[in-house]
């Protein structure tokens, strides 16, 4: 997949200008060592491995930015999954396998310097039952905060019913297992100005497989795929 680095090398070699003129000087270059290499971008000698480095951290980005623009063109087209055909299921379910292999955040959940915490829109997923599928629509974005700091997150979202809007949430706590892979434990639901507390088997998983300052990936502890973006 990487395109190698031409190596290249010169030499200066001395011209006689004629037989009567002074010994002729000899500049001589010295040729890079088994460890350097050429580095025909930079016009420096770098280590070797630095010049292959970057150049698949460059393919990288391409690719992972390809990637991207076809998964949230195709959330669009489809509605948020809602009206995905199989054919474009499989095809999102194929880019969002892809996309996850150039994961540049490791450790999501612990890293420090992790984007996870804040807002993220939900811009596709495979549950019927997130998307309203079969039952009332969603109205605007379906929103999910997290927060690392006090392993918390909450889902909200605006549900028509007939002619009303009723806002609904629900506050989770979250139970991190590693750096990626979450237990999370409902607590709260609201619906409207009304609550009520979620019984104890209202529980579920979260694995968070790929994070950047733009897009969440995440699967979900039934099979489920989620496309998030930041807010």
């Amino acid at each position: 997949m990487l395109t190698p680095i031409l190596v290249a090398a010169f030499c200066l070699c001395p011209q006689h200008a004629n037989a009567f003129s002074s010994p002729p000087t000899t500049t001589t270059k010295a040729s890079p060592s088994s460890s350097t290499a050429r580095n025909l971008f930079f016009g420096d000698y770098l280590p070797l491995g630095i010049p292959f480095v970057l150049a698949k951290d460059k393919w990288d980005s391409s690719r992972r930015s390809k990637l991207k623009e076809q998964i949230l063109s195709l959330a669009s087209e489809t509605q948020r999954g809602l009206k995905a055909t199989d054919a474009q299921a499989e095809e999102m379910d194929g880019l969002f396998s892809q996309l996850e292999k150039f994961n540049p955040t490791v450790n999501p959940l612990t890293n420090k310097f992790s984007n996870l915490n804040g807002d993220w829109s939900l811009d596709y997923t495979t549950s019927d039952s997130i998307i309203g599928k079969g039952g009332f629509p969603r109205i605007g974005p379906i929103v999910q905060n997290i927060d690392t700091t006090t392993l918390s997150a909450k889902n909200s979202e605006i549900i028509r019913f007939g002619i009303v809007d009723v806002p609904r949430s629900v506050s989770a706590e979250l139970s991190p297992v590693n750096g990626r892979l979450t237990d999370v434990k409902f607590k709260r639901f609201m619906l409207g100005p009304l609550g009520f507390d979620a019984p104890d088997s209202a529980r579920g998983g979260l694995d968070v497989t790929y994070l950047d300052d733009e897009v969440r990936l995440t699967r979900g502890d039934k099979g489920n795929i989620f496309v998030l973006t930041r807010m």
